[in-house]
């Protein structure tokens, strides 16, 4: 999900109320394709023309649990620029110590312990390597915002992942005389 969809407000629930306390209300649904009269088992989920969109969820909430969705995806780019920043951080002190050997071999031990002394194994951060911050990132903040978004899309949308995609999905190939869930194009 891209916040350049705009999903529809009607009936949104107040952005100061507790995720917790809101429930899932009986508003009507966009009328869904006929094969979604019950919701996806895993099996069917895996197959490409499986519906989706979850018909018993109504247009505000699935909404809702799409933003959560939509900012663990950001969770996630963030979590992968962090390993690249991990790994990036690991391979330029290896090469550091190339360069140390280098020097040292081109006749300049005095300038090689220097930079030795000055850069290699040195801290990223106050005390820490990136791996422990990787670790921590991952503890503090990364489980706990999967565990939450997995939790909030199994108490409002029976636990169906892009139920907002899948609807905008149905939408868009049915208005363009497509089967919303058949195969091509």
């Amino acid at each position: 999900m891209t916040s350049a969809h705009a999903p529809n407000t009607a009936g949104r629930h107040d952005r100061h109320t507790s995720w917790a306390a809101q429930k899932p209300t009986a508003r009507a649904a966009p009328t869904p394709p006929p094969s979604s009269a019950t919701p996806a088992t895993p099996a069917e989920l895996a197959e490409p023309t499986a519906d989706r969109t979850v018909p018993q969820v109504d247009d505000a909430t699935s909404a809702a649990a799409g933003k959560l969705s939509e900012a663990l995806e950001w969770v996630e780019r963030a979590r992968g620029a962090l390993y690249s920043f991990h790994q990036l951080s690991g391979r330029a002190d290896l090469i550091l110590g190339e360069a140390l050997d280098a020097l040292r071999e081109a006749g300049h031990p005095r300038l090689a312990a220097e930079v030795r002394r000055e850069l290699h194994g040195r801290n990223v951060l106050d005390g820490r390597w990136t791996f422990q911050i990787v670790e921590e990132y991952d503890d503090l903040y990364y489980r706990p915002f999967v565990s939450t978004e997995e939790r909030v899309r199994a108490l409002l949308t029976d636990g169906q992942r892009h139920v907002y995609e899948a609807r905008m999905k149905a939408r868009e190939r049915s208005g363009a005389g497509r089967d919303p869930w058949g195969p091509g194009a």
